[in-house]
């Protein structure tokens, strides 16, 4: 997210989370003046601010500027760095994003399982996320910790039906984005409700 309006028209449908990239090479860039209104955004509504090897210390001043619930690691960024950010802001979560390709070695998650609160799976490219494309779902099955994540990686509408035939208690959310966009940053708030409404039927 990254438009005034369009924060608002997405807020209006209750998602449990709100993401603002803050990487700089992203066409989804949110603007300081968009950023100040985060703020605002209805208390029920985590907000969450996606960095990629970002220092830690300019991390920790957008969380307590901004007041975000929950931080979105898409870099390389090391157990040592999640535990920081837990220990500065307790309450704050800690989403570590991984690329998953159908090589993925998920041994690779043991030194996170303390350090972030979810893992997030998205379809791994030379880019950090955004891709619009999804992995084959079945490598799931080689992950045998107990941390809850979070689905990502290109889904659309489309995938609601399979969505709702995962049998994991461990998938926690399911992290929409691209599919869901006019434009980069702007996202279609019918084609979202549409989605919502599907995978909870």
């Amino acid at each position: 997210m990254r438009l005034a309006a369009n924060i608002a028209a997405v807020a209006e449908l209750h998602p449990d989370y709100l993401g603002f990239i803050f990487y700089e090479k992203s066409p989804r860039l949110i603007s300081e003046v968009s950023a100040e209104l985060i703020k605002y955004i209805p208390s029920e509504i985590k907000t969450v601010g996606v960095f990629v090897n970002e220092e830690l210390e300019k991390v920790k001043d957008k969380v307590n500027l901004l007041k975000l619930k929950a931080v979105q690691l898409h870099g390389s960024e090391s157990p040592e760095y999640c535990e920081a950010l837990k220990s500065t802001f307790p309450t704050l979560e800690v989403i570590k994003a991984f690329g998953i390709d159908e090589d993925f070695d998920f041994s690779t998650l043991q030194p996170y399982l303390k350090a972030a609160d979810y893992f997030l799976f998205d379809t791994k490219t030379k880019v950090h996320g955004g891709s619009g494309k999804t992995f084959n779902w079945s490598v799931l099955d080689q992950y045998t910790y107990t941390k809850p994540y979070f689905l990502s990686g290109g889904i659309d509408l489309e995938h609601s039906t399979a969505i709702k035939k995962i049998n994991d208690e461990r998938l926690y959310a399911l992290d929409i984005n691209s599919r869901f966009e006019t434009e980069p940053g702007l996202k279609d708030a019918a084609k979202i409700k549409e989605f919502i409404q599907e995978v909870n039927k």
